[in-house]
């Protein structure tokens, strides 16, 4: 509670601050982006991707976040979740500082998709400790979706959905090499990155290459944390061709990713944290993907077609040089679609999309069994203009296959032989009022599905990485979501509002509890399922009385429960607590001669309220206190020699060195020796981030014409 009088005090002062009210934006050659997110957000040009293809923002019935380049540039984190963990009603499932999972409106693991490269991301997603397997450098900007997006994405995007969006084309003519650095102090992260783009008569090319590494963090109750240490080696490369019957560009990624695995039992022992070198436990994550993106410009409307392939090879290593559980994931995606405009304000798209999987097992353990999948779905969306009026909707209508095989161990038999078959119809109908020019009401109502994945279905094994016994369920049903949400956004020259309600009914809600046992050692989990409610909302309000300051503060909570259940039973597992985030920034003046742009001053506050509601049944979760963390950031831009910059970051991350627990981080359940005296492990300690990324542009005339 002092730190929150504290703050209210800076922002009072803040606020009281004498500014020029005459305040000159000009455009820099860094970033085409806002440096304000919020401000940005809110801006009637901003296009995101409605169910009919490109939309304004203003226009989408659904609830719509844009993360710019420049707000990316300014996080301070070890991955991309973290540049949106924090945002209203987006939180993340961590393990450590190395891995997250992206949380919407308490729902997270399959529940959300997430596309990359234009396909969604497939890498064993319902695994506590697997990450996202995404080359962090070459993301530009970031949409997420809160809400059932089964519409354009089929069963898994139950919760929403998670864009991660390249970057655009140079201009022609145009070519680019960049090379950036960053360092942080507690975990001592440092990585660096070099890449080369261009656009040279409708040629595109774009590739770089990202090395990271970092030893074990640090905090005031634990020390160092073994086995939170982590590397990455990264490359990405993309060639394509623009021309006036549309593009074809082929892409292609490697994510090489080594975290630790931190079982906890030497938290607080005299050890080498700062160490760089691989130990045991560890994981060694490969992440392959190519795709080929393609559209046709056909009459009024547009042939898109996209076919990628990715192979997911991940292995936990012990004390062996083999591993001891190793799967590899090969994955088809395809995505076909007709975008089409019609008279009378009418965009129509109709489409077909699924994805083919195998997975086969090569290490001596076994967690999930070899299996076969196979998904596939037609949609038709639709969207028309009426006055200030904004009408949205469509069907869709899903099928899952999967196979299971057999596996007998030593005479028992492990893995018993499945065949499911899942089908789902989803829908969605929604509308927008432009009321003025400044005010925008949304209503929309979704249908979502998800079908349950093979480690809800057949788990049966010790998963190292989460330190716990995992047991399927092989008579579960497909989740089934009906979602209702309200919203409204305004904007004026000192304030801009945003607020959203809903609540969202879903049958057969899958999750995981604890049973009054141990297996082999390890605490004994098996995925049951029931009804289930939640509720909540996000209000997120930007006042700036002039135009180089803002203050800007955000709330968002959700509830879950389960229905028809007693109350240790009632509220659902892994469920954020309510979250307020608040931040004065100032932006400075472009000064010396232009040569210093886009200049910032930053301090932040997040605070976490307690979160009573946990599912309590067999100790699955307790109670997790409030804490508040402190940031502070700054940040330029320097120009030399007419448009290129050198753009700089400086920032601090819990800037009073809190020692906390998030409720959704998944060491806070780890049998510990801390010197805390209490279960688990705390997050990160004080840390401080330098980042620095230098483009040099060089512009070259074009003799031929694109044709």
């Amino acid at each position: 509670m002092k730190h929150i009088i504290i703050y209210i005090g800076i922002c009072l002062w803040a606020v009281s601050l004498p500014v020029s009210a005459q305040h000159v934006h000009e455009h820099s050659d860094c970033h085409e982006d806002s440096i304000n997110p919020m401000k940005e957000a809110i801006l009637s040009e901003v296009t995101v991707q409605g169910v009919a293809g490109i939309q304004r923002l203003k226009d989408a019935a659904s609830p719509f976040m844009v993360v710019s380049p420049k707000q990316l540039h300014a996080s301070l984190g070890t991955n991309i979740v973290d540049a949106v963990g924090h945002l209203p009603g987006l939180s993340q499932i961590s393990t450590g500082t190395g891995i997250s999972k992206p949380v919407i409106r308490g729902l997270g693991y399959n529940r959300v998709v997430v596309v990359d490269q234009g396909i969604r991301q497939e890498g064993q997603q319902w695994g506590d400790e697997h990450g996202l397997e995404v080359d962090e450098e070459g993301v530009h900007s970031v949409e997420v979706l809160k809400g059932p997006a089964s519409l354009m994405y089929g069963s898994d995007a139950i919760a929403g959905v998670m864009i991660l969006h390249p970057e655009h084309p140079l201009e022609e003519g145009t070519m680019q090499v960049k090379v950036g650095s960053q360092y942080q102090t507690n975990n001592g992260l440092y990585d660096y990155r070099v890449g080369f783009a261009g656009n040279m008569n409708g040629w595109l090319w774009n590739w770089h290459f990202l090395d990271k590494a970092a030893h074990c963090y640090k905090n005031d109750a634990d020390g160092y944390v073994p086995g939170s240490f982590f590397k990455e080696r990264d490359v990405q490369g993309m060639l394509g061709i623009n021309r006036s019957w549309g593009h074809s560009w082929l892409r292609f990624s490697r994510v090489n990713f080594t975290p630790g695995i931190t079982e906890g039992e030497l938290v607080g022992c005299d050890v080498d944290g700062k160490s760089y070198s691989i130990e045991s436990p560890y994981q060694k994550v490969l992440h392959t993907k190519a795709v080929s993106d393609n559209a046709w410009y056909i009459g009024d409307g547009t042939l898109k077609a996209i076919v990628g392939y990715q192979q997911n090879y991940r292995r936990e290593f012990e004390e062996e040089e083999e591993p001891e559980l190793a799967m590899r994931l090969h994955t088809v995606n395809y995505d076909v679609k007709y975008l089409h405009t019609l008279p009378h304000d009418w965009k129509i798209a109709t489409g077909i999309g699924g994805m083919w999987q195998r997975n086969i097992n090569q290490g001596e353990e076994y967690l999930i069994p070899d299996h076969h999948l196979f998904d596939i779905g037609f949609f038709a969306t639709a969207e028309w203009e009426w006055n200030k009026w904004h009408f949205s909707g469509g069907a869709r209508i899903d099928n899952r296959h999967l196979n299971t095989s057999a596996l007998t161990e030593d005479d028992v038999l492990r893995f018993e032989a499945l065949s499911r078959n899942f089908t789902g119809v989803t829908g969605s109908l929604g509308a927008v009022w432009n009321v003025t020019d400044h005010l925008n009401l949304r209503l929309n109502a979704a249908r979502g599905f998800r079908a349950p994945t093979v480690s809800e279905l057949s788990a049966n094994g010790v998963h190292e990485g989460s330190i716990q016994y995992e047991l399927g369920n092989a008579g579960l049903k497909a989740e089934k979501s009906m979602q209702l949400d309200l919203g409204l956004d305004y904007t004026s020259h000192y304030v801009n509002l945003q607020a959203s309600l809903f609540t969202n009914w879903i049958d057969d809600y899958i999750f995981l509890a604890r049973l009054p046992y141990e297996t082999d050692g390890y605490r004994t989990y098996q995925y049951r399922q029931g009804d289930a409610r939640l509720m909540g909302g996000e209000v997120s309000l930007d006042i700036h009385p002039f135009n180089p300051l803002h203050f800007e503060n955000a709330f968002s909570y959700v509830r879950g429960v389960q229905l028809h259940q007693p109350k240790e039973a009632k509220n659902l597992p892994m469920m954020p607590a309510p979250k307020w985030t608040s931040d004065v920034r100032y932006e400075f003046p472009n000064f010396a001669k232009n040569r210093v742009q886009r200049s910032f001053l930053a301090f932040g506050m997040e605070y976490n309220l307690r979160q009573s509601h946990f599912y309590a049944v067999d100790d699955t979760e307790t109670a997790t206190p409030s804490y508040a963390l402190f940031n502070l950031s700054a940040g330029m831009d320097l120009h030399f020699f007419g448009h290129n910059c050198i753009e700089l970051t400086f920032s601090c991350q819990n800037l009073f060195d809190k020692v906390y627990q998030p409720h959704l981080s998944r060491l806070k359940y780890v049998d510990t020796n801390s010197p805390s005296g209490r279960q688990g492990i705390s997050a990160m300690g004080r840390n401080f981030c330098l980042k620095v990324s230098i483009p040099i542009d060089i512009h070259l005339k074009v003799y031929n014409d694109v044709q």
